[in-house]
């Protein structure tokens, strides 16, 4: 079994890969909190699941090794003293109003075998399963009459597993959430990548203490030489700054090309509107091709960043950079207005690519699957009645941990 990560490109074989199958935290959401935890609409959990479990047949089917997270992080909590610890963290920064309800809450998470904690922990920690809380706080009192009916928020954004940390060369970057409700997902990969013996030497070219928001959606590794990161609703341009300041001149790294999207939620993340599906072929949402504003970083001689406000079309940036006689664009819902408008609401441009051509994508993008098609791109479809709710394709369900080098 291979060990680490190892990841230069979006296209190459996909060997390994980190998923979450969807729990009872997708059945905690109701419409009143909707909101707060960053989610549109309430899925089906029986039928999400039969969707997400079709996702990883179709992964293993071509040559994949699906790993899921609460396995991997169930392995690093059999051991008591880092169990202790995750718990007290994650309990911390999960916003608990008082010293007495954090002692309660470690009590009764501690009777529950491991897998079922992490389970629990996901899906959210309702009032009523906690009894009687002695000695009240002044805050625990004041909440109760508010009637919040969780503890412990639930973690229903946790499937998207592309946010949290992303893997770039044989380093991750282990991000800071742009919200308070998604930040606790990146504890899960913090112990990973501290303690699982697969994971733990593994480099970080982020951390999740940073001041700044960076999420996984918003980066992407065109090839061993050329990285591109959103300037989004969630990734603030002072983190790519600092990512640049670290990782370029590391490893084979030259260039970050920067993409200033809309910060609106049908433009979430970078790879909501665009993704590379072949040496020279990528998806993309009509809606920002122009004007786009999009910035090269480099490392001068002298050590310091030379950025670069690029001004020519996006096709001949990508040209330029990634070495390419030409650049073919596929616009999500084959261009038209409603098609696309309507595709792009269930990321119709959010495409995971298995190997060079062949891509995973939802059913029910069907226009912008046929124009996939057309351009000569292999499309694998799963189901997406439920899971296309939560706001993110199958690129935004997968954390690739080892990609094939591509030449």
């Amino acid at each position: 079994m291979q060990n680490g990560v190892h990841v230069y490109n979006e296209i190459g074989q996909l060997k390994t890969v980190l998923i979450h199958r969807p729990c009872h935290e997708i059945e905690n959401l109701v419409p009143e909190y909707l909101e707060r935890l960053l989610f549109d609409d309430i899925a089906y959990i029986k039928q999400a699941n039969i969707e997400h479990d079709r996702f990883a047949e179709l992964l293993r089917n071509n040559g994949t090794e699906v790993l899921y997270l609460t396995d991997l992080i169930s392995e690093v909590l059999e051991n008591k003293e880092i169990k202790d610890k995750f718990l007290n963290e994650f309990i911390n920064e999960g916003n608990v109003s008082s010293k007495q309800l954090k002692k309660t809450l470690m009590e009764y998470l501690k009777d529950f075998d491991t897998k079922d904690m992490i389970e629990k922990i996901i899906s959210g920690i309702r009032t009523k399963e906690i009894p009687e809380i002695k000695n009240k706080s002044l805050v625990d009192m004041v909440n109760e009459r508010e009637d919040y009916p969780f503890y412990l928020d639930p973690l229903p954004n946790l499937y998207f597993q592309r946010d949290p940390f992303a893997t770039i060369g044989n380093g991750i970057t282990l991000n800071r959430m742009s919200t308070i409700t998604r930040n606790r997902e990146t504890i899960f990969a913090k112990y990973i990548f501290d303690y699982h013996p697969r994971f733990k030497c593994v480099h970080k070219w982020y951390d999740r203490d940073a001041k700044y928001p960076l999420e996984g959606g918003d980066e992407l590794v065109l090839s061993n030489k050329v990285l591109a990161i959103g300037i989004s609703q969630r990734t603030s341009a002072k983190a790519i700054q600092t990512i640049a300041e670290g990782i370029l001149g590391e490893e084979s790294f030259e260039t970050i090309l920067a993409f200033n999207i809309p910060k609106a939620r049908a433009y979430m993340h970078l790879d909501t509107v665009f993704t590379m599906v072949d040496h020279d072929s990528f998806t993309i949402h009509p809606g920002i091709e122009g004007p786009l504003e999009l910035y090269s970083i480099k490392m001068s001689p002298n050590n310091s960043l030379s950025i670069k406000f690029e001004k020519e079309e996006l096709s001949t940036i990508l040209s330029k950079y990634l070495n390419l006689s030409s650049v073919n664009l596929i616009r999500c819902g084959g261009g038209d207005f409603i098609d696309a408008g309507r595709e792009q609401w269930s990321d119709g441009s959010n495409t995971l690519a298995i190997s060079p051509g062949k891509v995973l994508c939802y059913d029910r993008n069907y226009v912008t699957n046929e124009f996939l098609r057309k351009n000569g791109i292999e499309v694998l479809e799963m189901p997406s009645y439920e899971l296309s709710r939560g706001r993110g394709g199958p690129r935004c369900m997968s954390m690739p941990l080892i990609r094939e080098d591509i030449h």
